[in-house]
């Protein structure tokens, strides 16, 4: 049996898993390694302190189906919808462009409730705070070094951590590279922004005509959501969620900084876009270093 480690917990290394397990069934043993506290990467949902406020996705706000992907993948799509998981975007977004006959769908349950039907499906071992440093060719094996010492071995490996992260590892992956490939990857730029959460109690209406908006007329802050409304999950006795996405020069500007540094800068543009707006029970912030492939 092939032993194959998939190197990132987000929505490609979850999809990833799933279909290798759909193809291979019990040919192989599928292993998932990310380095954080929880699976999700880029698609994560973050869960209040507080149970009775809903909770937040703070990085990817909802998909987007062209009509080749929509037709290319209509089986998964079918799938994702049946299962209760995906449902189109009925709620009203100010200023979103919407682009040929492209459908946007949201996630009832939070962004990560994909990625982790896709690692259910897959039967995969998860292992998380798992930082992969280095891969070193061992005859027809690769052998994966952990920033926390030791190393296991594969048979294969998947990478699908942000480019930048994939050119920093130790050992043999540099030389697989040709020249070209090496100058390609090394022109990959990324958009970085932050994220900021905040969770509201029961009793807080927050009363906005929209369920997203897109912000044209401020430096700081790029997108705001009432992030239940937007998902068509407002559930009775929970208190709303409210999502700030900054703009993309801002978070370069601050991307060094740290987000405790950062957070009370797009909180105070907040207020002076939604002037009254009650005091959150909880705030959570988010650097994205590495947001969207520009």
């Amino acid at each position: 049996m092939s032993r194959v480690l998939i190197v990132g917990a987000g929505i490609t290394g979850s999809l990833c898993a799933c279909l290798l397990r759909r193809e291979l069934q019990n040919r192989v043993q599928i292993v998932v390694w990310d380095k954080a506290r929880g699976t999700g990467g880029r698609m994560s949902t973050s869960r209040p302190p507080d149970s009775s406020c809903q909770s937040a996705d703070l990085g990817a706000q909802y998909i987007t189906a062209t009509p080749a992907y929509a037709k290319k993948h209509h089986s998964m799509y079918s799938e994702l919808q049946t299962s209760g998981l995906l449902t189109p975007l009925r709620a009203p977004i100010e200023g979103l462009q919407q682009k040929d006959d492209s459908q946007n769908f949201v996630t009832p349950l939070g962004m990560s409730s994909l990625v982790k039907y896709f690692l259910s499906n897959s039967g995969a071992e998860l292992f998380l705070e798992h930082h992969v440093t280095g891969l070193f060719r061992r005859g027809a094996s690769w052998e994966v070094h952990k920033k926390t010492g030791g190393c296991d071995t594969f048979d294969a490996v998947v990478l699908t951590m942000p480019v930048p992260q994939v050119l920093q590892l130790e050992g043999d992956v540099p030389s697989l590279l040709s020249v070209h490939q090496r100058e390609q990857l090394d022109t990959v730029v990324y958009s970085s922004r932050f994220a900021v959460a905040l969770f509201f109690s029961p009793d807080v209406d927050l009363k906005v005509p929209w369920s997203a908006r897109y912000v044209t007329d401020n430096p700081v802050i790029r997108y705001i959501a009432v992030d239940d409304h937007k998902r068509n999950a407002v559930v009775k006795g929970r208190g709303p969620s409210l999502v700030v996405h900054t703009s993309v020069p801002f978070g370069l500007e601050h991307l060094e900084q740290d987000k405790e540094e950062v957070q009370p800068i797009i909180l105070q543009e907040l207020q002076k876009l939604l002037p009254g707006l009650p005091p959150a029970a909880s705030v959570k912030c988010q650097k994205w270093r590495y947001s969207q492939v520009t």
